[in-house]
């Protein structure tokens, strides 16, 4: 059997679909790979500034992305979606080269490391989302259940090399080098942007009959600067995708703080910080890629898109529950663990999946204020919710009981909303209607 056959057959594409599959596996790849060198970075800043004050950098991200959501509104009014993503890419690109020039600059001050904290998280939600726009543009649905779960491993294998480059390297070039080499691996996302939308016309969501909307991609995405957030709130359907990124947010902040004062009690020091993150989010990716290449395209296709978005989160609801009884932090790494590997490998194809039947208003606008603005303002509600029960005098028992809670909520919600996709009309606004 030849080479490609067997690799089509692997991933489960269809032979025309093969390269289309590996160049988005590529563009996630470049994305995750860049933003993972960085992401210990980031913890180890955050760090600096102190445990007991991150919910005021969360605060701080929730109101930059405010701010930034209407300015990607306005850009994206006036520039063809088929080049949109090359337009913010670079836009990023100049951003990590600002910051590295101020990094190597001034490494120590706290404000530098506080605004490069606040601002990595504002950049990966937005190069994320519009990446994830971008291919459920150019997928259609059917496409998607078959090829998302593997793409999603480009996601994971990014995250694999991020943190080995990013702890064997930090040595050497510093952090200011770390980010001009992930303003490097944005650049060839270039070039896979435009076969990528090159491809969708003739074998993807914008060939005849495919279920992918009809909008032109030589022309902007419609709308005025908060037309995302109108839209959000004009769809149930979209208003229960909200409902499930803030419990998503909410678990993970809860897990996320505890891992803050675990590393932050146990290495002092930055350098020493910078490589335990960079070893957890190494374990987590290559579990994460695991589960993508030979478990979650099979759920997928076995049981739908309500099994990919429910089972983890009742799962994560088991382990507070654990937690709640037996509060040790190697059962508390293995909730962290499991949190993280079912977000990548099966939550976010998942709910990734549900946003390809819709238009492109939707895919661009709607989608974006929920990656941002919604998931970064769960964030900040989650960060102060875990300050106010610390400071009320819960333990770890009660707050793990609290966040059994928020995740069972999550999994009922991700089951609902599959069962909705599942059995939705391959109208593309069917999904969205009041």
């Amino acid at each position: 059997m030849p080479l490609l056959q067997r690799a089509s057959q692997a991933i489960k594409a269809e032979p025309t679909e093969l390269a289309p599959a590996m160049a988005a596996f590529v563009l996630l790849l470049c994305l995750f790979g860049g933003y993972f060198m960085l992401r210990p970075v980031r913890e180890s800043m955050g760090i600096a500034g102190g445990v007991e004050n991150l919910q005021w950098l969360f605060s701080a991200t929730f109101i930059t992305m405010l701010l930034a959501v209407p300015a990607y509104g306005w850009l994206n009014a006036r520039v063809p979606r088929k080049q949109f993503l090359d337009w913010v890419y670079l836009f990023f690109a100049l951003n990590l080269l600002g910051f590295a020039w101020l990094l190597w600059k001034n490494p120590e001050p706290l404000w530098a490391a506080r605004a490069f904290y606040v601002w990595l998280s504002v950049y990966n939600l937005f190069v994320v989302s519009l990446a994830w726009s971008l291919l459920a543009d150019v997928f259609d649905r059917r496409q998607a259940k078959r090829l998302f779960p593997f793409i999603a491993a480009g996601a994971s294998l990014g995250g694999l090399l991020g943190p080995l480059l990013g702890g064997w390297l930090v040595g050497h070039l510093g952090a200011a080098g770390l980010l001009v080499l992930a303003a490097l691996l944005l650049l060839p996302t270039l070039p896979v942007r435009r076969y990528l939308m090159g491809w969708r016309t003739h074998g993807g969501a914008g060939r005849p009959g495919a279920s992918g909307d009809d909008e032109s991609p030589e022309r902007p995405v419609p709308g005025n600067l908060f037309a995302g957030i109108t839209l959000v709130l004009g769809s149930p359907y979209l208003l229960g995708i909200c409902a499930f990124v803030l419990l998503l947010t909410c678990t993970s902040t809860f897990l996320y703080f505890e891992q803050a004062r675990l590393v932050a009690a146990l290495f002092p020091e930055g350098r020493q910080q910078i490589r335990i993150f960079s070893l957890i989010d190494f374990s987590v990716q290559a579990l994460s890629l695991l589960c993508q290449l030979f478990i979650a395209g099979r759920v997928a296709q076995r049981f739908g898109v309500a099994a990919l978005l429910g089972v983890v989160p009742l799962l994560v609801a088991l382990g507070f529950l654990l937690l709640a009884l037996v509060p040790q932090s190697t059962l508390f790494v293995g909730v962290m663990v499991l949190r993280r590997v079912g977000e990548y490998a099966f939550i976010r194809p998942g709910r990734e999946m549900l946003f390809v039947p819709l238009g492109a208003q939707l895919k661009y606008r709607a989608k974006n204020f929920i990656d941002t603005v919604v998931y970064r303002g769960g964030d900040a509600v989650s960060a102060w919710l875990n300050a106010l029960l610390t400071a009320i005098g819960l333990g770890a028992a009660q707050v793990a009981l609290v966040g059994a809670g928020v995740a069972l909520a999550w999994g009922l919600l991700g089951w609902r909303l599959g069962w909705r996709h599942e059995r939705s009309a391959a109208n593309p606004s069917h999904e969205v209607e009041p």
